[in-house]
């Protein structure tokens, strides 16, 4: 899944990504609105932190402009302004939710699980397909209750392929929100993964939950 943070407050941006990074996100940061809007022109995001209190354009602006272009990204707002006003505006707007500065991480990452979750999804935080269980708060990776040890990039593409269970994901969908614009890699890394994948979750297992589209891509799905 792969993030957005928009926050100008330098320390707290790369405080963000580091540790989103280490939950296994893939992150983009910037520092002003505008950039907000380089970055929407060349990736697609899962959900964008952002700061209310931002130079060239603020939070709300932004915002406002990401809903008009019919974008609906989940949003979460960082504001240091503890006040209704703003947290009305900024939902009434489209925001998802808000954080009010200082806040734990805990609660920052609880918050980020709850807007990726899909709308008609059921409010829990693990996803069950077949006889197979992801645990998005954990991490784990459970087939006939057994638990599948992953990595870190293994569960990422996981928990994005579960998240969208029954839509058939090109390779090129699946790079661009497992992946930040720091990655280099080769054409061919999607297909390798896919099979790291299989080889844990398909292999030793009768039914087969990881499909193959021919020319379109890959589907996470129970077969009949």
């Amino acid at each position: 899944m792969r993030i957005l943070i928009a926050e100008d407050e330098r320390d707290l941006n790369r405080l963000l990504k580091k540790r989103l990074t280490q939950e296994k996100y893939s992150v983009d940061s910037c520092f002003d609105g505008e950039e907000v809007f380089d970055y929407l022109a060349c990736a697609e995001y899962d959900a964008i932190i952002l700061d209310i209190m931002m130079p060239k354009m603020n939070g709300l602006e932004v915002l406002k402009k990401i809903r008009a272009m019919g974008n609906q990204v989940p949003i979460l707002f960082l504001t240091a302004r503890d006040s209704v006003e703003d947290r009305v505006n900024g939902l009434d707007l489209g925001a998802d939710d808000y954080l009010v500065k200082p806040f734990a991480f805990d609660e920052l990452l609880a918050r980020i699980r709850v807007m990726l979750r899909k709308p008609s999804a059921e409010k829990t935080s693990s996803i069950r397909i077949g006889d197979m269980e992801i645990q998005l708060d954990t991490q784990k990776v459970f087939r006939e209750g057994k638990e599948i040890k992953l990595s870190g990039k293994e569960f990422s593409i996981l928990r994005y392929m579960a998240q969208n269970a029954g839509v058939v994901l090109s390779r090129e969908k699946l790079e661009q929100h497992i992946w930040n614009y720091d990655y280099v890699g080769g054409s061919n890394v999607i297909d390798v993964y896919i099979r790291y994948l299989r080889k844990k979750l398909d292999d030793p297992f009768e039914e087969k939950l990881i499909h193959t589209v021919r020319g379109s891509g890959y589907v996470l799905r129970k077969e009949g």
